[in-house]
């Protein structure tokens, strides 16, 4: 009796997981181009990013989450700067998180434009290591951080991010 070779996908899980979530991210990002997250269909998304509905789903529980996720692989770069030096001043947190939107300025002139500056403050706040089950010290310290970092991040919003990084710091006592 012949065996048949049997149909698999050169990708393993971890590739084909990888595709997907860059094809979605992917066309997520051309898609709010052209208007707001709440006229996007997931099958609208799925059909650009030409994965079906099953591995959005596998993915992500809404269209905000993939967002969400592409927003803290980003964010990742400044985050490791920061938590690599735990005692930096606040003045050189500032100038990090600043500088990594400078860089990534027509990315976030996107999501300002579509109105998904919110969905920040939630990274934000598990970035600085905010957990309501802390110590109340550390619990309120790490949000006064994280909050202090969201609110100066919405006024640059509101501001047409015309600050510089220099100019912010700038602000802030020595």
């Amino acid at each position: 009796m012949e065996q048949k070779a049997k149909n698999v996908s050169p990708f393993s899980n971890k590739s084909r997981n990888a595709y997907v979530v860059e094809h979605l991210t992917g066309s997520m990002l051309a898609l709010l181009e052209e208007k707001p997250i709440a006229e996007i269909s997931i099958s609208e998304l799925c059909g650009m990013a030409g994965v079906g509905r099953t591995s959005f789903y596998r993915n992500y529980s809404d269209k905000e989450d993939i967002i969400k996720a592409y927003v803290e692989r980003l964010f990742q770069d400044w985050a490791v700067q920061c938590k690599e030096a735990p005692d930096l001043p606040v003045r050189e947190i500032v100038r990090i998180v600043f500088s990594h939107f400078e860089a990534n300025r027509d990315f976030y002139s996107l999501l300002n434009k579509r109105g998904l500056v919110y969905l920040f403050k939630d990274i934000i706040l598990d970035l600085c290591g905010f957990n309501p089950d802390q110590e109340m010290v550390a619990a309120y310290s790490s949000s006064y951080v994280g909050f202090f970092l969201y609110g100066w991040i919405e006024v640059w919003f509101r501001r047409g991010m015309k600050d510089t990084a220099e100019e912010l710091t700038a602000c802030l006592p020595q």
